[in-house]
């Protein structure tokens, strides 16, 4: 049997906890294993309800200016309905439909005539958000007031990102202090961050902390 790859077993070595291997072929009659599960087709992974919660107790006031908020990824309306119990009005939008309302659009058939509101608040296809266009379509093409987005939080630390970076430095970003689990596996590899880009911040990005009790977002800050 081959042995799940270090890397891997190393970042869940961090956590304390050992990740299970997964069968993901067959050789010479033996089972080929790693360590590392395949990604989710259209890398859906539903948002559990504290990283929301921890983010709307800090920015909930600014979110307000705004009227309107778009979930453009909203899957099965997980972050939808915790802005929703906030008094927020959303507007949700996805490429697949998954039975929480949205609209089925392409987030990159939205131009700035019809995005559906200047601020936009959503856990965005992880791999779209590494090369860029997400972001680049957000505020070049669609010209958002607001955009705040769930990413690891090593997100900027790319070579290739730098221009990026320099392009469209965010106003905040809030490193979470626990490990979201959004696959339920347990042993979740990496810390996360909220990247929040604010057109009426001026500025350096402002680095600050959530925990994931959000109620004492107040003390923690």
């Amino acid at each position: 049997m081959t042995r799940p790859a270090a890397s891997a077993r190393g970042l869940f070595r961090a956590t304390g906890k050992v990740a299970q291997p997964v069968l993901v072929g067959i050789e010479a009659g033996e089972g080929v294993y790693d360590a590392a599960p395949p990604r989710e087709k259209h890398d859906f992974y539903p948002t559990p309800p504290e990283p929301t919660r921890a983010l709307l107790a800090v920015e909930g006031a600014r979110l307000r200016d705004f009227g309107m908020v778009w979930e453009a990824a909203a899957g099965d309306g997980a972050m939808v309905r915790e802005m929703q119990a906030v008094g927020l009005t959303v507007a949700a939008s996805d490429l697949i439909d998954r039975g929480c309302g949205a609209a089925i659009r392409s987030f990159y058939d939205y131009g700035p005539q019809d995005a559906p509101a200047r601020a936009l608040v959503t856990n965005p296809p992880f791999a779209e958000c590494n090369s860029g266009d997400w972001i680049r379509h957000a505020l070049d093409v669609l010209g958002l007031e607001y955009v705040a987005l769930l990413l690891p939080l090593g997100w900027p630390g790319a070579a290739s990102r730098a221009a990026l970076w320099a392009q469209h430095t965010p106003a905040r970003v809030y490193l979470m202090r626990w490990r979201i689990d959004f696959s339920g596996g347990g042993a979740p590899p990496m810390l996360n961050a909220w990247f929040v880009w604010d057109r009426a911040h001026e500025g350096p990005a402002h680095l600050l902390m959530l925990d994931k009790a959000d109620g004492r977002q107040g003390v923690l800050l």
